[in-house]
């Protein structure tokens, strides 16, 4: 997003890009293997994103609107239900979100606010959304934020877009070589000493000024010299969370008459399983269920990609109560957290986000840092945050 708009404003623009394609952890996987562009990484729209829907506009793209009537159930002891998101003592949670001061991680607000057993629903749902759709660590993450996000509307409806995220950044790439910019891939930078960047091929190239857009924990792979010791210590006070998505293909929507009731209009499911949250493609026809588990139990898995799609199934065919193995024609598990150029999924906000991301907004010397961790939004962590964040930084370089 930075170079596009460094490129349109007439600057010559160089890419260096570690892996073998764009995107990051934007992931568009091949068409053949699930009937569509499905998504290895960033699906979902959230919010009102608004960098994001005018960039779908621009490229001629089309942005599905979240389904309000697709149905979102829950499946405890073998049991599938509807959604029931009031636990005992959530009547209680706003008043207490808003009478908060000082910022805390929000398992220290819950052990202050909701202790005993009569709150115990209500503290087992708070930590698995905390964990589950922010994936941060309970024990780090930002009350604040998270006030932000579930009082201010960060959970509403999401959409997708059409074609994917891959078709987005398709569109940005090809902008930014039409304005006469380059991207050069597996070009995996080692150090940056002043306005130069030495790569591990043992290339070296010079630049007016250099926007590093690694992921948080990537930082320490990179030698920036002394003076960026005191970035590196503020990237560590930003959260930074693990995602292991799992996506199967089926011969069939088999699950659309599972347990004796209608599913076919089925968006979301919440699990006590393994593998506890799975979606559907709804409303489009895709025989696709997805899978994820995020936080802290997903970055202590030590599961290869085949026993985490033999745990999945698993986890789908005691959902749905048939073996799904017969049915099976595509699969996928990708953990974030073991991609060397990712470390992880997204970031999250902690107590101390504010200043870190003070610190490492300022530029040392024609070095720039941008990035979805650095979003002040609502809605820190999307790829929205990461648009709008390459956009502002932009505007920042073209100004100085």
């Amino acid at each position: 997003m930075t170079g596009r708009e460094l490129a349109r404003a007439g600057h010559r623009v160089t890419i260096l890009e570690a892996r073998d394609r764009i995107g990051g952890r934007i992931w568009e996987l091949p068409e053949s293997e699930f009937g569509y562009r499905a998504e290895g990484g960033a699906e979902f729209i959230h919010g009102d994103a608004p960098v994001t829907k005018t960039l779908i506009a621009d490229a001629g793209l089309t942005l599905l609107q979240g389904r309000r009537d697709g149905e979102r159930l829950d499946m405890r002891g073998g049991t599938v239900s509807d959604r029931d998101d009031d636990a005992p003592g959530f009547e209680l949670l706003p008043e207490k979100l808003a009478a908060l001061k000082h910022d805390l991680p929000i398992a220290q607000f819950l052990d202050r606010n909701f202790t005993g057993e009569q709150f115990a629903a209500l503290r087992r749902s708070i930590i698995r959304m905390t964990e589950g759709y922010d994936a941060a660590d309970p024990n780090r993450a930002s009350t604040f934020a998270l006030r932000e996000e579930w009082l201010g509307g960060g959970l509403r409806q999401s959409s997708r877009v059409a074609e994917g995220y891959g078709a987005i950044m398709k569109f940005l790439a090809a902008e930014i070589r039409k304005h006469g910019g380059a991207i050069r891939f597996n070009v995996e930078v080692k150090s940056v000493e002043g306005a130069t960047v030495r790569c591990a091929d043992g290339t070296t190239i010079t630049g007016d000024r250099i926007l590093n857009t690694v992921p948080l924990p990537v930082l320490h792979d990179i030698d920036f010299g002394g003076a960026f010791v005191p970035k590196l210590a503020a990237a560590d006070a930003i959260g930074y969370g693990d995602v292991i998505k799992i996506l199967f293909g089926f011969k069939t929507m088999f699950w659309k008459s599972a347990h004796g009731r209608d599913m076919s209009h089925l968006s979301f499911l919440l699990s006590d399983e393994f593998v506890p949250t799975w979606w559907t493609q709804y409303p489009r026809p895709h025989t696709v269920l997805t899978g994820w588990f995020a936080g802290p139990r997903a970055a202590k898995s030590t599961l290869s990609e085949a026993e985490l799609i033999e745990r999945g199934l698993d986890a789908v065919s005691r959902i749905f109560a048939t073996d799904a193995r017969p049915h099976l024609t595509a699969a996928r598990a990708i953990h974030w957290g073991r991609d060397p150029f990712a470390r992880g999924a997204y970031s999250y906000a902690t107590p101390e986000s504010h200043d870190a991301q003070d610190e490492l907004s300022k530029p040392l010397g024609t070095l720039y840092y941008a990035g979805e961790a650095l979003y002040r939004g609502a809605d820190m962590g999307t790829v929205e945050a990461a648009l709008a964040n390459g956009k502002d930084t932009a505007a920042r370089i073209l100004a100085a």
